[in-house]
């Protein structure tokens, strides 16, 4: 027919040009809806190892997760079938998410964090798959993606599976204890990353104000009472929505700078005070004060889970943030409370308005609040802007973290100052009614410039106003906003506050002028900032013109409470002010020290003085200014080059630095360190100094002087290290650090624990450093490998990267300056390797690991052989135990489990086969090439190399299999034309083999086996070699149908049962133990170990201890004849040999045997049809020896136990091919009747039933099984009349009992042919009959049975018969088969007119579009008839005239043989004589057939001989 594709769901095809694509075309477009069942993608062409690679253009990710599912979905179904229900379940729900999410990737809409999220999220559930499913491990870089072991060095991929195993392992605890590790309450996502942001979007703002108000926005801490990041600005209308139009639905912001301690805070709140613009009072009209900002309300959210990511939430999710007035607290929350506070007292429980208020809020049909989305972001505003582009993008506005970051990184430059104006007290004294009080503040300078932002998003303002509250003496303000000034012009700028009385009536409000003032500078004279903390303002009077506060301002520096004397202002007792301020700057010092150290050039000669005192400042300042600090320390190292006044003191101020750092309290300043040597270090020369300065001290030090600072030196060694190294100083480094390593490594195996692991850290550093930078691996790459040689022999990964780096150039002068010989040198490489091969030093699921290392160690294992061919192959130089070392490291590589490709999934073999090539192949073929090389010295390697050699020829990769197995034949040439015969070849490899198989290899040698019969060659070897091909296929046939028997689940099919299972098979237990026993001697040498037995030394006593458990067995197994065998040569023993006529006396079973009952055991006769079977089972038939008393179902229903899946066959006839070639099982049992055997020496002889009884169940090798058949017409007065007798022997290999209770039939080849000729020549006259009987039937039946057999095209019919039996060398071999030759040749005649009523048949039934085949087959017929008429004479078929007249019949009976001679009342079947006698009219019994000699026949295929042995 036309060719098809066999596909599978989730198979792809490549559709090339051409009349495949227009036919899979043509086959879519009858489909109503193709896209439900074929998805077309596009894809992409690549040539990879010489190959085209159809490869698909989707991402990474979605190929991986497509690669995945479909190897999860193949293990899915295993699992299914094992019926594991557990693992199932938890398969298919790590595929169902996978699937989901491939969904996801694939729709391409995610925005870039969603993205990076869920890869996240795939790639550790595609990890903890892998991982339970005992997949591979996958190794992936810091972004996901799946790290390339050809770019990735050797160290940085070992370290990548150890960090993947540790992660994997830790999430597998999780999921078994069920447990989350959340540090703190944190995920785990967020908390791997140092710095968080909180995105914040503002939806609506809901609230009748009636008034323009300000929103200002800001995350706050309950506990500690204080806001933790910058104000958020939102001016809103009074028509219901922002001031700004162009904000509208735009309303975006994003806390940033959060830290790990940030997240850890107990509660986290975002808070929205609510400031109204406009009147004093909301009942007043418009003809009062405007412009009056008063505090209308808080809204306040707890929102601790999401900004600790407990929540997940989405940009899409809305949160409703109630909204409490101010006015609901009048009656209850003292006057002072500001905005600020306001929340905190709401949240308590204890707080009694709290649920009336609530309850009032939430009362309202439309309750008054703000709707908002939030998400936790992770990362600083680089890289959310990076990743999150769809949320946070330049328009959204940054509310900065109230404080420097726990991480300030190179170039993040920041100079904000942060006031607060928290409260005041203006008390009137004896007034019983208080001023309404206004703050105003400017920053200022001699110009009049000033900058005021009152909150982020907002613009900068000339002048802060601040919150009125009505009447207050005390009023409690606590607003923050930041001022921004200049860097340079900070030392001219002063805050200016000004206090003014305020009144709702806007002409008195008019009248009321400033009555007091203060000021603040923010720079002292020494040059430093003001300290960030609370301040009393000094608050001056207002008594004269402006021109007085021009002078005061003039006259005063500061206006902190310092009591200066002033002349021109008084000051105002009454009044006092707290100011708070915060100064986040990484360039203005708040010390007078480090502003020095910073400054040093201004004043050159404090700068001893100022990194002295550099010890003294607070470590947090001089973090804070960490980058400029580093700067000026090595820049006061380069200006000071030519002297070294100051190299001790940089050096101890970079050691103090680094100290600080390394507190826990500063930990997280090393990834600055690490980015600023990385990134901004650039003292070139800088390594002068510091290695002269380090040398000093280790120098002192090392003479038993007192050196303070050696200490925080070495603690400090490492950045200082780094330090050197990237001022280039890599060339003096490296080989005086090889040296020092040189010696730890050579005592490292005596060591403590903490150095080995020191010194194999320094290495891997070392060489991971060499992989980056090529600047001087060549020396370095030459000098390690030196060191590893002798010293790091265990350490794998260090041996494989040192290699990994190694060119031709390297190799070639490592060898030629190695100090020791080259071919020790050799041997100590091919022993290294080898044992690192055979060790598993990594866990099985690093494959990409393993695999890398194999490259490496292939890659040196062939360098190493073309040194070898350049110097050890000649005759003078020849080394056997070098090349000997070679081979087997050789076979060691190509046998090793990583590599056998066969026992991988496809997936995981197609990788490996697109990433590394078939690594066996290239070395097996090298083998082949080296061994040819070796000419006369291969006789060396004869026997020793048999074994590698055919455990090579094991690996199921044809190629390299028919490329190795002829060296077995070279090896037979090279043994015999030495020795003139290949005995120790041929002991070796039979050896080996049984070794081999006995492991589980072997299976598919036969089909290869006959390569060795290379000896059409070698013409003189060609018998020899014929004959030892023929032994070894025996032995790998007899040696896998052993090893199937013992891996087999029933104990039944084990010889080792006839021991074990005493109380049952005695008998066979017996038979094997005198296998045993016939080993050993009736003679006084000492036993080998493995025959000692119960302490028996010499083999006499083991032989009667023996033959004592024998007899027992015997005896209780009622074998007493055997028993008696076995006393009396025990009996020659005690009388002849050791003379103990005590025992003499013992163990006589005459008597039992005539008094003693004894049962007869049926025999059953078990055929096994079918392929589902072991093939030492399959299509054969044994012979079982029931137990006593046990029925034929019983029987039968224990062998259906042990094959569970099997069919039973209700007849007794041998089942047809269609049977035999099924892949099920399936199982025949009947029963069958022992053929008596007497021994000879009973023959002729009066002898007791006892004793003949015994031999009618026992010694039986033969056995018949009869059943009626019926022939002819029938009888209806006399069924007996037509009744004959079909009688079937069965023939066992050996006699029953014996060592088994199951033996095998025989059957021979020319046998075999007969009854399939039989078979055939019924089953055509059983079609005949049908289809006269039936003319609806069919044709095609009928056409190919007689096609098959007339046509020789076909190759069937009976043609390979007479090639193989009707020769004369096959009659001159077997004599004995002359009767069984003319039954075949008379079965062949028979055949033909049973072939011309079929084809009469046939052309009477045939359509006219089969008229030309039927007239070539009758063609065919005439061609044939004409050949077998001539050869073996001519047969015709009898019609029956009764009821059947359209029936056909031979002269032969149905399956009773073939018929030479027909006489009176006699009929020949075949050796048969079959005697029929008339019968009488009163005795029905005389009617019935006798058969008087037995027709042999057996019912099984092949003829096999079961392997004996203890087991």
């Amino acid at each position: 027919g036309e060719k098809q594709l066999s596909l599978e769901v989730g198979d792809t095809v490549h559709i090339q040009e051409g009349e495949w694509k227009n036919k899979l075309s043509s086959q879519f477009s009858k489909i109503t809806k193709v896209s439900e069942f074929v998805q077309f993608s596009s894809m992409c062409v690549c040539d990879s190892r010489d190959e085209e690679v159809v490869m698909s253009t989707e991402m990474p990710l979605v190929k991986e997760v497509t690669t995945t599912l479909r190897e999860w979905g193949s293990i899915w179904k295993q699992l299914f079938v094992a019926n594991k229900e557990g693992r199932v379940k938890q398969v298919q729900r790590l595929m169902w998410e996978l699937m989901e999410w491939r969904s996801q990737l694939l729709s391409g809409t995610l925005p870039s964090d969603e993205f990076k999220e869920l890869k996240q999220k795939v790639t550790s559930k595609i990890d903890y798959g892998n991982k339970i499913l005992e997949l591979d491990q996958v190794v992936r870089d810091e972004d996901g993606n799946i790290l390339d072991p050809e770019r990735a060095s050797v160290i940085s991929l070992f370290r990548a599976h150890e960090e993947a195993t540790a992660k994997i392992n830790e999430r597998i605890k999780e999921e078994q204890s069920n447990v989350q590790t959340d540090h703190s309450g944190i995920s785990a996502r967020i908390q791997s990353s140092p710095t968080h942001s909180l995105y914040v979007f503002v939806r609506n703002f809901v609230c009748r104000i009636g008034e323009d108000s300000e929103l200002f926005m800001s995350l706050y801490d309950p506990i500690k009472q204080c806001i933790i990041s910058e104000n958020y600005l939102i001016r809103w209308g009074k028509e219901g929505f922002p001031k700004e139009i162009d904000l509208l639905n735009n309303l975006k912001v994003v806390f940033t700078d959060l830290g790990n301690k940030d997240l850890s805070r107990e509660k986290i709140y975002l808070i929205c005070q609510i400031v109204r613009v406009g009147r004093m009072d909301l009942r007043m009209d418009k003809k009062y004060t405007q412009g009056l900002r008063r505090p209308f309300g808080v809204a306040v959210m707890d929102i601790s889970d999401i900004i600790k990511g407990k929540i997940e939430c989405d940009e899409e999710k809305q949160f409703f943030i109630p909204f409490f007035p101010y006015v609901l607290f009048s009656s209850c929350v003292p006057p002072p409370l500001p905005l600020s506070c306001l929340f905190f007292s709401i949240r308590l429980v204890n707080f009694p308005p709290y649920n009336s208020i609530s309850n009032i809020i939430f009362s309202l049909s439309n309750p008054p609040g703000l709707w908002v989305t939030m998400k936790a972001l992770v990362g600083d505003i680089v890289q959310i802007r990076k990743e999150y582009p769809h949320l946070v993008d330049r328009s959204t506005v940054v509310a900065r973290k109230l404080g420097f970051p726990e991480i300030i990184m190179p170039g993040d430059v920041r100079n904000d100052i942060y006031l607060t104006l928290q409260a005041g007290d203006f008390d009137k004294y004896n007034k019983t009614t208080q001023k309404t009080v206004e703050v105003i503040m400017w920053v200022c300078d001699e110009e009049g410039k000033n900058s005021i932002c009152l909150g982020a998003g907002d613009k900068a303002v000339s002048e802060y106003r601040s919150v009125i509250y009505y009447q207050i003496k005390q009023p409690r303000w606590m607003e923050t906003f930041k001022v921004a000034v200049p860097l340079e012009e900070m030392h001219r700028i002063h805050l200016r506050f000004m206090f003014r009385h305020r009144s709702s009536h806007e002409s008195k409000d008019k009248s009321e002028k400033n009555f007091a003032m203060a000021f603040v500078r923010l720079m002292k004279e020494d040059g430093t900032v003001l300290q960030d903390g609370l301040h009393d303002l000094v608050v001056f009077k207002v008594r004269t013109s402006n021109g007085a506060f021009s002078r005061e301002k003039k006259t005063h520096n500061n206006g902190f409470i310092l009591r200066r004397h002033c002349h021109h202002a008084s000051f105002e007792q009454r009044v006092c002010v707290c100011l708070h301020t915060f100064i986040f700057s990484v360039c203005l010092p708040s010390s007078v020290g480090l502003l020095g150290l910073l400054k040093w050039r201004t004043r050159p000669e404090l700068l001893k003085g100022n990194l002295e005192k550099l010890k003294i400042i607070d470590g947090e300042e001089v973090v804070k200014f960490l980058q400029d600090t580093l700067d000026a320390l090595f820049n006061i190292m380069m200006e000071h080059s030519q002297t070294d006044d100051y190299d001790i003191l940089v050096f101890d101020a970079l050691i103090y630095i680094i100290g600080l750092i390394a507190d826990r309290k500063f930990q997280h300043f090393n990834t600055v360190l690490e980015a600023y040597i990385k990134q901004h270090f650039s003292a070139t020369l800088a390594y002068k100094k510091l290695m002269s300065v380090l040398k000093r001290y280790l120098d002192v030090s090392s003479r038993g002087e007192q050196c303070e600072p050696i200490l925080r030196t070495l603690k400090a060694l490492e950045y200082i290290f780094k330090f050197i190294v990237r001022s280039q100083c890599r060339d003096v480094l490296l080989p005086m650090m090889l040296r020092e390593l040189s010696g730890a490594l050579a005592s490292m195996a005596d060591g403590p624990h903490d150095e080995r692991r020191n010194s194999l850290e320094l290495l891997n550093n070392i060489l991971e450093v060499l992989s980056r930078d090529n600047v001087v691996r060549y020396t370095a790459a030459i000098y390690i490998l030196y060191v590893y040689m002798h010293f790091l022999i265990s350490v794998v990964a260090c041996m494989t990267a040192i290699l990994s780096q190694m060119d031709d150039r390297h190799y070639d002068t490592y060898i030629e300056t190695f100090t020791v010989p080259d071919l020790d040198f050799l041997m100590e490489s091919f022993i290294l390797f080898k044992d690192q091969i055979g060790k598993h030093v990594y866990p099985s699921d690093w494959m990409a690991m393993i695999m890398v290392q194999n490259r490496v160690f292939l890659r040196a294992i062939n360098t190493y052989a073309d040194t070898m061919n350049q110097k050890f192959l000649s005759n003078d130089d020849f080394e056997v135990q070098l090349w000997n070392n070679y081979f087997h490291l050789a076979v060691a590589f190509i046998t090793q489990e990583s590599l056998q490709l066969q026992h991988f999934s496809p997936t995981k073999r197609n990788k490996i086969l697109a990433k590394y090539g078939d690594m066996r192949s290239l070395i097996g073929f090298a083998i082949r090439d080296i061994w040819y090389k070796l000419g006369s010295h291969k006789i060396c390697f004869i026997p020793g190399m048999v074994g590698p050699i055919l455990e090579m020829t094991l690996i199921p990769e044809e190629e390299l299999r028919r490329a190795t197995i002829p060296i077995f034949f070279d090896m037979i040439t090279c043994e015999h034309a030495q020795f003139g015969n290949f005995h120790k070849f041929e002991n070796e490899i039979i050896l080996k083999l049984d070794h081999e198989v006995e492991g589980g290899g072997g299976d598919e040698l036969l089909e290869y086996i006959h390569l060795l019969d290379c000896a059409a060659q070698k013409p003189t070897l060609k018998p020899q070699v014929q004959h030892f091909v023929s032994l070894v296929k025996g032995l790998l046939i007899r040696l896998l149908d052993y090893r199937t028997v013992m891996s087999d689940d029933s104990r039944n099919n084990r010889m080792s049962c006839t021991v074990n299972l005493l109380g049952e098979n005695y008998t066979e237990a017996a038979y094997t133990l005198l296998l045993h026993s016939r080993l050993l001697k009736w003679s006084d040498d000492m036993c080998s170990p493995q025959f000692e037995l119960h302490g028996s030394q010499t083999q006499r006593q083991l032989k009667e201890t023996l033959y004592d458990t024998i007899i027992d067995y015997f005896d209780k197994g009622k074998m007493w004849e055997e028993a008696i065998t076995l006393c009396k040569e025990l009996a020659e023993q005690y009388e002849n040999e050791i003379f103990d006529y005590e025992l003499l006396s013992k163990r006589l079973f005459y008597e039992n045997i005539m008094k003693i009952l004894r049962p007869k055991p049926d025999y059953f006769a078990v055929g096994y049809y079918g392929q589902g079977y072991p093939p030492f089972l399959r299509n054969k038939v044994f012979i079982h020896r029931g137990k006593e008393y046990e029925r034929r179902e019983d029987f039968q229903n224990q062998l259906m136990s042990q094959f569970p899946s099997s069919v039973r066959l209700n007849t007794t006839t041998m089942p047809g091919d269609d049977i035999r070639n099924s892949p099920l099982q399936y199982i025949q049992c009947f029963t069958v009747q022992p053929v008596l055997e007497i021994p000879p020496r009973l023959k002729n002889k009066p002898v007791p039933d006892q004793i003949i009884n015994f031999y009618k169940s026992n010694y039986v090798q033969r056995f018949h099984y009869s059943r009626p058949v019926r022939k002819g017409p029938v009888d209806p007065n006399n069924e007996f009349a037509s009744m004959w007798i079909e009688r079937t022997t069965f023939t066992t290999v050996y006699k029953l009992p014996g060592i088994l209770r199951w033996f095998e039939t025989t059957l021979s080849p020319l046998e075999n042919a007969i009854e399939t000729m039989d078979s055939t020549n019924d089953k055509i006259l059983t079609m005949i009959n049908q289809y006269q009987a039936d003319w609806s039937l069919p044709i095609n039946p009928l056409s190919m049975l007689l096609n098959g057999i007339v046509d020789p095209a076909v190759m069937g019919g009976f043609a390979k018969y007479e090639k193989a039996f009707f020769t004369e060398e096959y009659t001159q071999q077997h004599p004995e088969d002359r009767d069984k030759l003319l039954r075949l040749k008379d079965l062949i005649a028979w055949q033909i007119p049973l072939l011309g009523g079929g084809i009469s048949l046939h052309g009477k039934r045939v359509t006219d579009d089969l008229r030309p085949f039927h007239e070539r087959m009758e063609e065919c017929f005439k061609q044939l008839k004409k050949k077998v008429e001539k050869e073996y004479g001519v047969r015709e078929l009898q019609r029956k005239e009764k009821k059947s007249p359209n029936s056909w019949t031979s002269s032969l009976q149905r399956s009773s043989g073939s018929v030479s001679t027909v006489e009176e009342g006699v009929v020949t079947v075949g050796d048969t004589e079959v005697k029929l006698r008339k019968s009488k009219k009163k005795k029905k019994r005389s009617s019935m057939i006798f058969i008087s000699e037995e027709r042999e026949r057996t019912n099984t295929l092949d003829c096999k001989r079961v392997r004996i042995g203890n087991s």
